[in-house]
């Protein structure tokens, strides 16, 4: 009998311990630091970025230990699905298609189209752009806006394959604005002091969210925990000011 009881009472412990191991599992983040300012690599190689900010206070209040891991976007739902990741932060919009296969947290980051001209431009929408020298990155929303806007052949549309050119161009005078994702053209045009940005309210509205398996409900609660708590405690809107020296926008709960 007494063996018995302190076979269960082994057997208890085990069951306890293997628990909190489970719940002190370091969780395993892919995150691409390749997209300035959300996530990128230091000359020392450190992973650094708004994402990387956002995630780590989010760990922090749900109680979570985290390592952050350099992964290439064209594997990184590859690496979620084969468990080499056990979450992704990397600048993924949510959206329907992707809903169908993955899991995601409420919005980390308000993704739209701005425009950067300089500071003395009366500018106040796109319209106002007619017949101004226009930089976009070729084949991005912000071409496609600008394309349906004013003609895909018009040529004072201005094609470049990144947003730093963009906005280099703008700062050197070779165009009359650029525009592009909201989060990149901020954080850039705080490298000119000459521009700054316009907002236009037709620009459709997208949300970045944190990505887990379908079905990891455990997790997707905890990281929708902190990452509430963060919002309201106010470490999200002091994280926002740090990257992109603005007040953050009020983001919706799902």
């Amino acid at each position: 009998m007494r063996l018995i009881k302190k076979l269960i009472c082994a057997a208890g412990l085990l069951a306890l311990s293997a628990g909190i191991q489970a719940q002190n599992k370091e969780l395993v983040v892919g995150s691409s630091a390749t997209y300035r300012p959300f996530a990128y690599e230091t000359p020392t190689k450190e992973i650094v970025g708004y994402d990387i900010d956002i995630i780590r206070a989010v760990a922090q209040k749900a109680g979570l230990q985290i390592k952050i891991v350099n992964t290439p976007w064209t594997g990184i739902f590859a690496a979620l699905n084969n468990g080499d990741v056990d979450l992704v932060i990397s600048g993924v919009t949510i959206n329907d298609k992707r809903k169908q296969s993955y899991d995601f947290t409420a919005p980390y980051f308000e993704a739209r189209q701005l425009i950067a001209v300089n500071k003395d431009s009366t500018v106040k929408n796109l319209k106002d752009l007619s017949g101004k020298k226009v930089a976009v990155v070729t084949g991005s929303t912000a071409d496609d806006i600008a394309s349906r806007e004013f003609g895909k052949t018009n040529p004072d549309i201005r094609r470049f394959e990144s947003t730093p050119v963009i906005i280099s161009e703008l700062a050197n005078g070779g165009v009359d604005a650029a525009i592009g994702d909201n989060g990149v053209i901020a954080f850039r045009t705080q490298e000119h002091k000459q521009l700054k940005t316009v907002s236009d309210a037709s620009f459709p509205k997208e949300y970045f969210g944190i990505v887990v398996k379908q079905g990891n409900k455990a997790l997707l609660d905890k990281l929708n925990k902190g990452l509430a708590t963060a919002k309201t405690d106010g470490t999200y809107a002091q994280i926002y000011k740090k990257w992109f020296q603005t007040e953050a926008p009020a983001l919706p709960a799902q």
